[in-house]
């Protein structure tokens, strides 16, 4: 810290020192209002121009320093100036005080916060620098939140210093009008129905103020778009993925007019090209590794012939019999209108589809809900368009097996379908530009995934970056970079999955102005509204997870804001999330894991059951795995959760109430767990919590007590 800084700090402290030994403190308490009124109703008396100017200065100082007093100064002003220039004085006095304080935060503190936790205030920062203004003006709304705090935080951020004066100046303009006029009763030394009214409008002024915000801003925002006098639908969704199927039923469900626009196929890529098709392979997949470990089960042989296309036909087959749930003929008997169709939003209440004729129509509707999905990343690798590359969506055009593999990406989707084609015969090489695969796991669980890979036969390539993508001779070759050398692997089909991008583009938000975020989804608040506040948006593309699970649980909160949020709308909850990758071994998570518990800087307790001790799992030769709980230091509160093992998806779900509906490791070993099962392995991850907090004191006293009974 520098000298100037150091020489402001002791200078505050300084001051801040004289302010207590004066005993300022007892004299801007509330119990002491009176002496105070009739202390400054004196010095006013006998000279007001100095007196107002003292008292000027005095509420500047006591800002400044951030020390208490404030509101009852604010009271003292409206009794001794009345209401114009009590609200004048203290308005201008509150305001440039509020100002001091802020730059002090800023010179002392700003530098070394943003140096030690600017990755964490990354969203807040953005968030400031995009919409400063209205965030300090919300706050300055609520005289219930500490206006010293919003000083000293607001210091720390990048918003300018005249924007933090001016909105300072008009937010805190009400409240301050409020309580000076409660000032000014107060100096006829009683209380009215008025003064009850004043104060009585302060806890209403918030609420109001923030519903004239919003009608200011929606005007803005829709100024150039005519509104239609009437609406043929309460709402339109487009894309009948998992959340745009899920939003649909619900408005239905509610009895709203809802329409449904999907351009390909009613389900979207969970059905077609994602979670249905990759789960039925990985079963198939599973069954030929199975019968290749026969002997771990008591037989002696086992052999499994199979053809590849009869697999892939297999997954199409368990494709078209769960299709008819997610089908245009169900949800029109659900009471939604399902129209396939190229939709494009051409305002604020009106899209337009277009079939596959070219025939148009024009549906208007009071809402909108954007729920068209993602689609696969393929990074421009040099060479990569003439390999005929294969995503998650076109893996399953597949009839021949290929013989040599490359998959790119050690994700979730690239390590499942690595594995399951390494089951089923291919050479199978997995390549990962980082230290391991399944980045966002603990190391050891990337590390356990890792073993039983290789011995699938995966060959596993971290810290390989793909340069090229060329052809020798007849070869195909991928030639990665690892520890600053060239390495070629040679293969016939290649399958990028490093990862998705929501599909943002094609229909509409360009024309409306509606803004995407860094990570190429589009921008929402949490109410899921985009720019315009009567379009939602939900699903893989608003992110930030993209899993079918999370599309749903996001479809409620846009469905139920879209219809009622004009009376109530209702913040989308994150705080439980689970999620699983079907590799062998599972892995499924909810909450924090370790290693982010130590990024972020939080306190946790970890246990560790090891599933190779479990009865059931020992019995069916999966002894292999573990359960790994995050609580709070000596509570039993749950944290995060990571299983590693067979059916971890399944057993994951007991910890997802716990965590959700508030109990803990305490109510999980108290509840009875079915034996043999894989379940009683989160029982016994509590069984070793509770070992671990065993009461060791009490343990002792009746361990004296037992021996003293026997005599």
């Amino acid at each position: 810290m520098g000298r100037a800084r150091i020489a402001l700090l002791l200078l505050v402290a300084a001051a801040a020192a004289v302010f207590f030994a004066s005993g300022g403190h007892d004299l801007l308490r509330p119990g002491n209002l009176q002496g105070l009124l009739a202390r400054v109703r004196e010095y006013y008396l006998a000279d007001p121009l100095h007196a107002g100017l003292g008292f000027f200065a005095l509420y500047i100082a006591v800002t400044a320093l951030s020390l208490p007093g404030a509101a009852v100064m604010t009271l003292v002003g409206g009794a001794i100036f009345g209401l114009l220039w009590g609200t004048v004085v203290v308005s201008f006095a509150s305001t440039i005080g509020a100002t001091l304080a802020f730059l002090a935060s800023r010179f002392l503190l700003r530098d070394w916060v943003q140096a030690r936790f600017g990755d964490r205030l990354k969203p807040i920062n953005e968030g400031v620098a995009k919409e400063g203004a209205f965030y300090l003006f919300a706050l300055r709304l609520v005289p219930a939140f500490p206006f010293v705090a919003i000083n000293l935080l607001m210091g720390l951020t990048s918003i300018r210093t005249w924007t933090y004066f001016w909105v300072s100046q008009v937010g805190m303009l009400a409240g301050t009008i409020v309580y000076v006029y409660a000032g000014t009763k107060l100096g006829e030394f009683r209380f009215s129905p008025a003064l009850f009214a004043a104060f009585a409008l302060l806890g209403f002024f918030p609420l109001v103020a923030k519903r004239v915000m919003d009608a200011v801003n929606a005007r803005r925002v829709y100024a150039r778009w005519p509104r239609p006098a009437k609406f043929d639908r309460n709402l339109v969704v487009i894309g009948a993925g998992s959340a745009g199927l899920v939003s649909a039923y619900i408005a239905a469900a509610v009895k709203a007019k809802v329409t449904l626009v999907e351009k390909h196929r009613m389900g979207g890529d969970c059905l077609y090209t994602g979670c249905v098709p990759s789960k039925a392979l990985i079963r198939s997949a599973k069954f030929v590794a199975q019968a290749r470990k026969s002997k771990e089960l008591g037989i002696r042989s086992a052999s499994v012939e199979f053809d590849f296309a009869d697999i892939m036909e297999r997954v199409q087959r368990v494709v078209r019999t769960i299709e008819p749930h997610d089908s245009a003929e169900r949800y029109a008997g659900l009471g939604v209108e399902c129209v396939q169709g190229d939709a494009r939003i051409v305002s604020p209440w009106a899209v337009e589809v277009t079939d596959r004729d070219g025939n148009r129509q024009t549906l208007t509707t009071r809402a909108i809900v954007i729920a068209a999905g993602a689609r696969p990343l393929v990074p421009p690798i040099p060479g990569i368009e003439k390999m005929g590359c294969l995503t998650s969506d076109t893996i399953w055009e597949l009839r021949k097996q290929p013989a040599r593999l490359v998959v790119l990406g050690g994700g979730p989707i690239g390590s499942e379908l690595a594995q399951a084609f390494a089951r089923l015969g291919s050479v199978v090489t997995q390549v990962e530009m980082l230290p391991r695969i399944l980045m966002r796991e603990d190391p050891e669980i990337s590390a356990m995934v890792m073993k039983n890979f290789a011995a699938d036969g995966v060959d596993v390539r971290v810290d390989h970056k793909a340069k090229e993508f060329r052809v020798e001779n007849g070869r195909k070759l991928l030639v990665c970079e690892h520890q600053g050398q060239d390495v070629q692997i040679e293969f016939d089909e290649v399958l990028c999955a490093v990862g998705r991008i929501a599909n943002t583009s094609g229909y509409g938000l360009e024309e409306l102005g509606i803004p995407t975020t860094r990570a190429r989804t589009v921008e929402t608040n949490e109410y899921l509204q985009t720019l315009y506040p009567n379009i939602y948006a939900c699903g893989d593309v608003a992110g930030p997870f993209q899993f079918t699970h999370t599309a749903a649980h996001q479809a409620w909160y846009a469905a139920v804001n879209a219809l009622f949020g004009t009376f109530k709308k209702f913040r989308t909850d994150y705080s439980v999330i689970p999620w699983a990758t079907f590799t062998d071994p599972e892995v499924a998570r909810v909450g924090l894991n370790e290693t982010e518990a130590k990024e972020k800087g939080v306190a946790y307790e970890v246990t560790v059951y090891g599933i190779d001790d479990l009865d059931r799992a020992i019995a069916d030769e999966t002894a292999h795995g573990v359960v790994k709980v995050l609580t709070v230091p000596g509570k039993d509160r749950i944290l995060g959760v990571t299983i590693a093992g067979e059916h971890a998806g399944d057993l994951i779900a007991e910890f997802v109430a716990a965590m959700r509906h508030g109990f803990g490791m305490n109510k999980i070993l108290g509840t009875i767990h079915i034996y043999p099962t894989l379940a009683e392995a989160n029982k016994y991850a509590a069984g070793a919590w509770k070992k671990a907090h065993a009461p060791l004191g009490l343990l002792r006293l009746v361990e004296r007590l037992h021996a003293w009974r026997r005599g």
